[in-house]
Formats: structure tokens, C-alpha cells, sequence
């Protein structure tokens, strides 16, 4: 059976030491895993990058009331019940740490209509208020990047070779691929 710490905290990766340091710093960005979609779905896990590449994941502990379970989503997370009985961390706790490290910031999310409810559901729930903002990150895009994202989130997922679909590695995927927008673009497109 594979482990699931609750809390997960990475430190910069290599893919921030060759970076230019004369360049913008890369937008910070977040994503959620959940248990399902829909109105019953609720947060099981976060995961952000910051624009430095620190990164940090945690499982969610269910609350009482949050029961909707979706197979297809396991399928793709593999996160069970068991595991966030077990590992997940609670929702003040979790709240707490984003609000304490995110404070101020904009982040930026892929699926901002999910994300944003969950997060709004884990805030909810923790009885805290954010104190950061989360924003779709198709704002970031020109028309001309919009058209080359779905290419270049493949070859990134592809090149970065993450074992685990999770909330972490989801964030540094999209940014990673906001990063590679913003390198001029190859001949090929």
C-alpha cells in the first residue's frame, strides 16, 4: 500500500535553479483534488507552488457532513477515505497554513469554478476567512498562449514524469507550463 504523509513540503526544485534571473518570477499557483464533482463533492487535498518553486501539499480530513463519494474521482486521484481518515489533516489546520503562507498573494488555478468552491467550502468549514486571492489562470494568457497551452501542459507533464496525480504536482505542472509560455515559443507552433 503506497504512504500518504498528510502534510507534504518540497523544496525548490531544479526546474527553478536554471531559471533566468532577470525574468518575471512565475505566478504562484494552486489546485485541489476532491472527492468528486458536483454540488456534494468537498476538498480532500491542496497543493500550491510558489513563485520561488517551494511547494506544499496536505490531505484534508473530511468533515461530518461531507459523505458524496465518487469511484471515477479515486480512480484518477487515488486518494480512498481510508487514507484521509488516516492522514488527512483538519480543516483549521489546513486553512490556517494557506492563509499563513499565501497571505496576500493571488494564486492562479486551472479548473477555477471547482477550485474555487472547494476552497470556499474548506474555508467554510475551518470558520476562516482567506486572505488571498485565487484567480483563474486563463487571465494570464494572450490569445496565442491559450492556443498552445493543452501542447505544452502535455510535454510538461510528459518531461516532469510525476509519479502521483496530486494536488503538488498538479500546481507545478501548470506552472511549469505557464513557465514554458513565457519562453519564446519554438519554430514548430
Amino acid at each position: 500500500m503506497l504512504s500518504y504523509p498528510a502534510l507534504m513540503q518540497v523544496d525548490r526544485g531544479s526546474l527553478y535553479a536554471s531559471l533566468d534571473e532577470t525574468a518575471a518570477p512565475p505566478p504562484g499557483v494552486l489546485d485541489m483534488e476532491a472527492s468528486g464533482f458536483g454540488r456534494d463533492s468537498y476538498p480532500i487535498e491542496v497543493g500550491y507552488v510558489l513563485p520561488d518553486g517551494q511547494a506544499y501539499c496536505s490531505l484534508i480530513r473530511p468533515q461530518p457532513g461531507w459523505t458524496h463519494w465518487d469511484p471515477a474521482a479515486e480512480r484518477i486521484h487515488r486518494i480512498t477515505p481510508a487514507i484521509l481518515k488516516a492522514n488527512g489533516r483538519a480543516v483549521t489546520q489546513v486553512a490556517q497554513h494557506l492563509n499563513d503562507h499565501l497571505q496576500g498573494q493571488t494564486m492562479y488555478c486551472d479548473g477555477w469554478a471547482h477550485d474555487y468552491t472547494w476552497l470556499a467550502t474548506l474555508f467554510d468549514a475551518a470558520k476562516i476567512t482567506p486572505n488571498f486571492r485565487l484567480e483563474n489562470l486563463r487571465v494570464l494568457l494572450n490569445e496565442r498562449e491559450a492556443a498552445y497551452w493543452d501542447v505544452l501542459k502535455r510535454q510538461v507533464t510528459q518531461e516532469l514524469r510525476l509519479q502521483r496525480h496530486r494536488a503538488s504536482s498538479d500546481a507545478k505542472i501548470l506552472q511549469r507550463t505557464l513557465m514554458r509560455l513565457r519562453d519564446p515559443l519554438p519554430s514548430r507552433f
